[in-house]
This record gives C-alpha cells, sequence and structure tokens, in this order.
C-alpha cells in the first residue's frame, strides 16, 4: 500500500508526515484529470530512473530524474508554493522543528522516558 496515502495530514493540508518530516502534498486545486495526468507522468520517470541505474546509463537517469522533477514542479510537491498566504514552504523540515512543532507535539505524544 503507498505509504503517503495514510499519512498524517498537518490540519492545513499542506504537508504529510512521513517519518516525522513534512512533504509538500500535491496542489488540491489541480483538476483531477491533470492530477492524474501528472502522477503517472511521475510514475513513469521514477520507472526510467531505476531502470537507467539497473543499466549504467547515466545520461538516461539524468533525464529520467529531471522527469521526476518536472512532475513534481506540476504537482506543487516543489518549486512554488500552490498557497498564497505567504506562509513558508517547509518542505523537507523535520515536524518538530516547524511551525507545526506544537500541532505535532501532539499527534506523536508525550516523550519516551
Amino acid at each position: 500500500m503507498n505509504e503517503a496515502a495514510n499519512a498524517l495530514r498537518t490540519p492545513d493540508g499542506r504537508y504529510i508526515v512521513v517519518r516525522g518530516r513534512l512533504w509538500r502534498t500535491s496542489n488540491p486545486a489541480l483538476p483531477e484529470k491533470d492530477r492524474e495526468r501528472l502522477v503517472n507522468e511521475l510514475m513513469e520517470a521514477r520507472r526510467a530512473v531505476g531502470v537507467a541505474l539497473k543499466s549504467g546509463d547515466e545520461t538516461a537517469e539524468k533525464a529520467a530524474r529531471a522527469g521526476v522533477h518536472a512532475a513534481k514542479v506540476a504537482l506543487g510537491e516543489r518549486g512554488p508554493v500552490w498557497w498564497d498566504d505567504g506562509a513558508p514552504d517547509q518542505n523537507r523540515k523535520l515536524a518538530k522543528n516547524s511551525t507545526y512543532a506544537d500541532w505535532w507535539a501532539t499527534v506523536e505524544g508525550p516523550p519516551a522516558q
């Protein structure tokens, strides 16, 4: 099962939390048809990365990784943020070191003794 599909979301829906780290979600304003096409492009590019790695083709790997990046930018997971309220991008930050720290402390529970 897809880990992201079951991941915890921040209260504002901007991030999922995976192993304590924030990962930006796709832009919810994307039309479903566009989102589906972009996810398919992302998966195709990820498969191409794997093929390139197995074959040792560095040129193909670089092109495939560029495809992954382009799809993620188009989805809103990388590049400019998709919200417009001026909130900073906290992609890849540990939740405990972000502006979500207070919320994360309630989700994570008390520290182990």
